[in-house]
């Protein structure tokens, strides 16, 4: 337990973890920027840039696909 504290206490840029979940969703990442974002990034981050990532993903997907349905109507 007191290394999932430990992770979690890591201070680190919101931003840099949505950068490094958004390399990870397009399958870019090479394999040192990944061992580098596992040593140094807060797991909690991770899960909800990861979470927010999904979310704006599926919404980008639904308001494209009314966009598109109304636009052939």
């Amino acid at each position: 337990m007191e290394d999932i504290k430990k992770l979690a206490g890591r201070k680190l840029n919101f931003l840099q973890t949505l950068k490094a979940v958004a390399w990870g969703a397009f399958g870019v990442r090479r394999g040192t920027g990944y061992d580098q974002d596992i040593s140094t990034l807060n797991p909690v981050h991770l899960i909800i840039a990861g979470l927010l990532a999904t979310l704006l993903f599926v919404i980008g997907l639904i308001l494209a696909a009314r966009w598109l349905t109304s636009y052939v109507s």
